[in-house]
């Protein structure tokens, strides 16, 4: 790497976990798509979710486990790990332009409706944990970036913010810890470089996650709410933007 574009990633990963320790979720969804401009995606897909991994673990340090719903997270899990499978499967069989596209606008249509605070007050049924889960898992092994479907579903289920993150911290650290056993056994975190790039991104990321941590203390329930639309929105349109 230049020097150039070594500036360039602390700043992405600083920013993407900065953006992490106010919504709980949202690094990979920043950070893959910016480095994968000048670093291999097969290098960045598993270097991220080492970083996601630690992080999810931080969040839920202290009194963050105690925050976590359980019960929503017991019918995603099933599904979701089903999803990781489906994901493997579909890595070495389908185009992925089209795949890429349809979450995209499926995740924009939702991220207008989370800005616009137009959906209702009621939660929506627990039947929704299915697709959910299973797109989460899928997209989560096919782009790295699963998040957005887990997301659209807790939203719709959780209404305090401090639960919300640490429910949704602690559903990627879960289910991104098989994540995390397959790029192992497949020899993706064995690769060269991974290791020091792992060492120097560590601090970077933690100093994003306080500096995240202290604004996520200070927002309303309503602003966090119009962070995730954004982060929703562009995040789908990018998808939509790289199948193109």
């Amino acid at each position: 790497m230049t020097p150039e574009h070594l500036a360039y990633a602390v700043a992405i990963i600083l920013f993407a976990f900065f953006v992490r320790g106010i919504t709980g979720f949202g690094s990979g969804l920043v950070a893959i798509p910016l480095l994968a401009h000048f670093l291999p995606l097969p290098f960045v897909v598993p270097f991220m979710l080492v970083l996601d991994f630690s992080a999810a673990v931080t969040l839920l340090g202290g009194s963050g486990l105690k925050r976590v719903n359980w019960d929503e997270l017991k019918p995603l899990l099933p599904f979701g790990l089903t999803g990781v499978l489906i994901g493997v499967f579909l890595l070495v069989k389908l185009p992925r332009e089209p795949l890429l596209i349809g979450l995209g606008l499926f995740v924009m249509v939702f991220g207008i409706r989370t800005l616009l605070h137009i959906h209702g007050d009621k939660p929506i049924s627990r039947l929704w944990a299915i697709p959910a889960g299973l797109t989460g898992g899928t997209v989560g092994a096919l782009f790295g970036t699963g998040g957005p479907p887990y997301i659209v579903y807790l939203t719709h289920r959780l209404r305090e913010k401090a639960e919300f993150r640490s429910t949704f911290s602690a559903l990627f650290m879960i289910e991104g810890g098989s994540r995390l056993a397959a790029f192992l056994v497949t020899g993706l975190l064995l690769q060269e470089n991974m290791l020091t790039a792992l060492l120097l991104a560590l601090p970077v990321m933690a100093l994003g996650l306080y500096l995240g941590h202290h604004v996520h203390l200070g927002i309303s329930q309503r602003q966090l709410f119009r962070v995730i639309g954004l982060l929703l929105l562009g995040s789908g349109a990018s998808l939509v933007f790289k199948a193109l």
